[in-house]
């Protein structure tokens, strides 16, 4: 197998490319950390691995920087080849998995990291959002190495984890993924990051206002604990009854429309749905490949069922019957059951995490979670007096009809639903807007400010 380690394939060599620029621009890795692989049968038929380089620019991938090794070689330390190559072989080895990705996740370091000693037997990440609970599992487990990177003891316990888990986390350093592609192991580890995320803005939310103590470090103290105790709440109830804490199950990763363009000739709507769904995943409104967005005609509806996507790795673009048909999932069923009930011409569906924080904010002095988000900023109130946000358990017809009112519509444990009448660049407004106003209502909450003084009066009687 010496003769192919440095042969190259163009194909190969533009998928861990755009991975890794994406990854990049999703920042979950620095500029040359973490490392991908994938199984790959070459034009003589034999079954390679293909592994980025030791110390490789992930988003700035040359040719050379991939390594084609035989998986039944022992040399996995090979100079060039990435020091976790051996991990990443045995990872390959497990059924189904053809793809591998180590990323620093940073999120999701850090919500996961205690201030105990080492040697460590950190608990399991219990993840509070539809996403990662549904698709990387109600806990993704947690392990502490002495020697965090390319270990033996690593080696030994990352691949029997991803045999029974598609995500693992590496304390203090990022997680490993498996895949049947190399982008649905992306797509776990932005779920991941994304689910870090989410856990953390919800702890920034629960601030030092009415904590008394009698120092500071008392109040740090109840403070942390305070955060502690609501997520401890929040997380033993959903694991408990999830179907009553989400609206439904996200739709699972579907690597069959890989590619797929329904109306490849019609140049104008396929540049709209490019740029929208960059700009999804760019400005971080919903995690790779997640979410979905429409766009009404006739008797059909051009639809994208994996709305996040950068420009260079795409996703696949539907044109199917605006009437309910056999196998639709429930993200579908939504689209067409908006369209019968209303004039409007394009939906959009985003995982946003900072709406998905906010939406489980509890005022002081209060017991339940808003029901709606109010602006304090000034664009935020110029386009929104306020911004309904409804339980898990809404049904479709007051989703709608509040989509006819408000046009835009925070589910908890759900996303953010949003309309427009005329092109999907006045739809993508909507939860774009809706990330400032959410960052800037958590960031008052953080410094202890109150939100119900900033909030205008006008907006009470909306």
């Amino acid at each position: 197998m010496a003769t192919h380690k440095w042969q190259t394939s163009e194909e190969i060599f533009r998928l861990f490319r755009s991975i890794g620029r994406a990854s990049l621009l999703y920042d979950i890795q620095d500029s040359h950390s973490g490392n991908m692989a994938m199984r790959w049968r070459n034009q003589a038929g034999e079954e390679i691995v293909v592994i980025t380089a030791t110390g490789s620019q992930k988003g700035d991938l040359e040719p050379n920087h991939l390594c084609y090794l035989s998986p039944a070689e022992t040399d996995f330390g090979y100079y060039k080849a990435s020091s976790e190559t051996d991990i990443h072989v045995r990872i390959l080895s497990l059924p189904g998995a053809q793809a591998s990705m180590h990323a620093h996740v940073k999120e999701l370091v850090m919500a996961t990291l205690d201030d105990q000693p080492g040697p460590k037997t950190p608990p399991p990440f219990v993840p509070v959002d539809p996403l990662a609970f549904y698709h990387l599992g109600p806990e993704i487990p947690v392990d502490w190495f002495a020697v965090p990177s390319g270990s033996p003891e690593m080696a030994k316990t990352i691949p029997a984890r991803l045999a029974e888990h598609p995500l693992t986390i590496i304390y203090g350093h990022g997680a490993m993924t498996r895949g049947r592609t190399l982008k649905e192991a992306f797509y776990h580890l932005c779920l991941a990051n994304n689910a870090g995320y989410i856990v953390r803005l919800i702890e920034r939310q629960i601030t030092p206002r009415n904590v008394d103590s009698g120092s500071k470090d008392d109040a740090s103290e109840v403070l942390k604990a305070r955060r502690q105790a609501f997520l401890q709440e929040l997380r033993t109830k959903i694991k408990a009854a999830p179907e009553r804490h989400f609206h439904f199950k996200p739709p699972a990763y579907n690597i069959e429309i890989d590619g797929r363009c329904d109306f490849p000739d019609e140049d104008e709507i396929l540049k709209e749905f490019r740029k929208a769904g960059n700009r999804i995943f760019e400005s971080r409104l919903s995690p790779f490949h997640t979410g979905s967005m429409s766009v009404r005609g006739v008797d059909y509806l051009l639809y994208a069922p994996q709305a996040s996507r950068p420009y260079e790795v795409g996703g696949p673009l539907l044109r199917l019957p605006l009437a309910p048909a056999p196998g639709d999932d429930r993200e579908l069923e939504l689209h067409k059951k908006i369209y019968a009930e209303s004039d409007f011409q394009t939906v959009m569906h985003c995982y946003l995490p900072e709406a998905e924080a906010h939406a489980h904010y509890i005022y002081p002095g209060e017991d339940r979670p808003l029901d709606r988000i109010v602006p304090v900023d000034a664009e935020g109130s110029f386009l929104y007096l306020a911004i309904p946000v409804t339980g898990p358990d809404v049904s479709d017809e007051e989703l709608i009809r509040l989509l006819h009112d408000y046009k835009l519509v925070v589910v908890r444990g759900g996303g953010v639903w949003a309309v427009g009448s005329q092109s999907l660049s006045e739809v993508l407004h909507h939860p774009s807007s809706l990330r400032e106003i959410c960052l800037y209502r958590i960031a008052a909450s953080e410094r202890g400010l109150d939100l119900r003084r900033m909030e205008p009066e006008k907006a009470s009687r909306w």
